[in-house]
């Protein structure tokens, strides 16, 4: 356990937050973050157990004198996204997050640090542990799977849950007090080509494109972060239009829910072209590094030549693929009409692959309409069919519908004021919250969202503020006090 970290304040939460990133728990691989806590709530000797999806839930009794106050839901997700610099050598199936202070923040070394959903994860375990904390009854949730399908909220049966009120402690604004949420659904292209041979007379390049921000594809969409596929592909199409370039491969970005912050591809050349084709795709790599230039400063594009090995696709299955991906909208398409400053819908292209006679593409589209949604998602489907393309829809999941009138809203708005002096702000956020999923099987529950401050989500440029961790305790604790 890093002693460095474990010192840090408020302790409690801070050392249960190091237990649990000792415990590989990436999406869809969640077995022995689920032992472990069940394991924990056991050693408590409070009632644990496992329901049928995997969703761990932990019961506690209400502390003396508040027995009568509405029981509470307390509810955070198991899973990490796991996404990695391609310099750092790490095995999420194995390995415990390796973490480090960085003044006022503890990161990763090279990875994610699972501060989304850990520290939400962590402040639940410090609650069930503690013997000196007033609190109604509590019933403590652990999903399993939202960061890549939902599907531990999706499968959890209404009837289970005792809780007349549920605090979501998965948001990344510690003054902000989430009301509403996006929904999201799955886009996947795929089709198969023909490979050809490489010509006699040719050459072959890797092109790299490294060093984005990335982040979270719905919390930050509209921030103008690059998108690693999408300047891949503007490359590459280019290159086919002037140099008649051939693509050999493409590898770029990894999770539907992380903005894309790497792509690679091999493309193969006539030698003759040589020299023209490096001082043009030279200046091409300008032309994006500089308009990107204010808010991508780590943007790097290299070309590097290299063996010929691979087979090349065939030239009308290439020129389609890149067509419909220059085509194929990426990030903001609408702002909310209804709540100022909120994305609507929006799309991240965020994985594409070109191997061995195989193209597959997937993206993810948020709205908080349920029928905008659908209708970029079927924008795109169209964009992709037009390219020979098997299109899917999957993992549809709802929107939560913001509800101003919540009663525990008053009460964390009342609370906020009178420990910060000053007002939270009241949002809906389009990244996607369990909130509306779990509505569906718990219609009277009274749903609020709130967390600490977290950076760069879903990135190895994930980061938690100290200061806003004890701060989000705080603010809990007071919460837990004053529940009606």
């Amino acid at each position: 356990m890093n002693k460095e970290i474990i010192q840090l304040e408020p302790k409690r939460i801070w050392n249960n937050f190091s237990k649990l990133n000792a415990v590989p728990r990436p999406s869809k691989k969640e077995d022995r973050v689920i032992e472990f806590m069940l394991n924990f709530g056991r050693s408590l000797q409070l009632e644990t157990f496992k329901d049928e999806v995997g969703n761990v839930i932990i019961r506690k009794e209400a502390s003396n004198g508040m027995e009568k106050r509405k029981p509470i839901a307390l509810q955070s997700h198991l899973d990490m996204v796991h996404q990695k610099n391609s310099t750092t050598d790490f095995d999420f199936d194995t390995q415990g997050i390796e973490m480090y202070v960085d003044g006022d923040w503890v990161r990763a070394r090279g990875t994610t640090l699972g501060a989304d959903n850990g520290m939400g994860v962590a402040a639940i375990m410090s609650i069930l542990e503690s013997k000196e904390i007033p609190h109604p009854s509590l019933e403590a949730l652990f999903t399993i799977d939202e960061e890549t399908g939902m599907t531990g909220a999706k499968g959890l049966k209404g009837g289970i849950l005792k809780g007349e009120i549920l605090l979501n402690l998965d948001t990344e604004e510690d003054n902000e007090i989430d009301i509403g949420c996006a929904g999201g659904i799955d886009i996947t292209a795929t089709r198969a080509y023909m490979e050809e041979n490489v010509s006699k007379g040719s050459i072959a390049y890797r092109i790299s494109v490294k060093g984005l921000h990335g982040g979270h594809s719905g919390m930050d969409i509209h921030r103008g972060f690059g998108n690693a596929n999408k300047i891949m592909n503007r490359l590459l199409y280019l290159s086919t239009e002037e140099y008649g370039i051939r693509v050999s491969q493409i590898d770029g970005g990894s999770l539907r829910n992380a903005i894309p912050r790497e792509s690679f591809a091999t493309v193969v050349l006539e030698a003759s072209r040589e020299k023209d084709f490096e001082t043009k795709i030279s200046d091409w790599i300008q032309e994006i590094k500089s308009e990107n230039s204010f808010i991508e400063t780590n943007l790097e594009i290299s070309l590097n030549k290299v063996e010929i090995r691979d087979k090349i696709m065939e030239k009308s299955a290439q020129g389609k693929i890149l067509k419909a991906l220059y085509a194929a909208h990426n990030g903001v398409y609408t702002m909310s009409s209804a709540i100022p400053d909120l994305v609507e819908t929006s799309n991240n292209i965020a994985r594409v692959e070109v191997k061995s006679g195989k193209i597959r593409i997937g993206c993810l589209t948020r709205s908080s309409v349920d029928t905008a949604k659908i209708d970029l998602a079927n924008s795109l489907k169209c964009v992709f069919e037009l390219a020979d393309c098997t299109v899917t829809l999957s993992g549809e999941y709802p929107g939560w519908s913001p509800n101003p009138n919540s009663e525990i809203l008053e009460v964390l708005k009342v609370q906020y004021e009178s420990l910060f002096n000053e007002k939270p702000e009241v949002v809906a956020c389009h990244a996607g919250l369990e909130c509306g999923i779990l509505g569906n099987n718990y219609p009277k529950m009274d749903m609020i969202s709130f967390g600490p401050t977290i950076k760069g989500a879903h990135s190895p440029d994930e980061r938690v503020s100290i200061s806003s961790v004890k701060k989000f305790w705080t603010f809990l604790l007071q919460i837990l006090m004053n529940t009606p």
